[in-house]
């Protein structure tokens, strides 16, 4: 999960490689998370070891308001 220290939006996705995809979004490269200011930054990370049960939870998190809310309501010290 990343989220912006500006606009404090939150993006959540998955990648193989953590380094390189924040990269990505602060070089304003990555089309859904373009923004003009203010810089990505993780918030919090969850690890898989395989790629359809990551990608299962990003679903979860992303289709299911009640599954990222419970998640956000487990980091009010974590977020921006």
């Amino acid at each position: 999960m990343l989220q912006n220290d500006v606009t404090k939006e939150i993006y959540i996705g998955y990648t193989k490689d953590l380094k390189a995809r924040l990269a990505t979004h602060n070089a304003r490269g990555a089309k859904y998370t373009t923004r003009v200011q203010g810089t990505w930054a993780y918030v919090y990370i969850e690890l898989y070891r395989n790629k359809s049960d990551a990608q299962a939870r990003e679903q979860k998190l992303k289709h299911h308001g009640s599954g990222k809310q419970k998640l956000l309501a487990r980091l009010p010290h974590s977020l921006l």
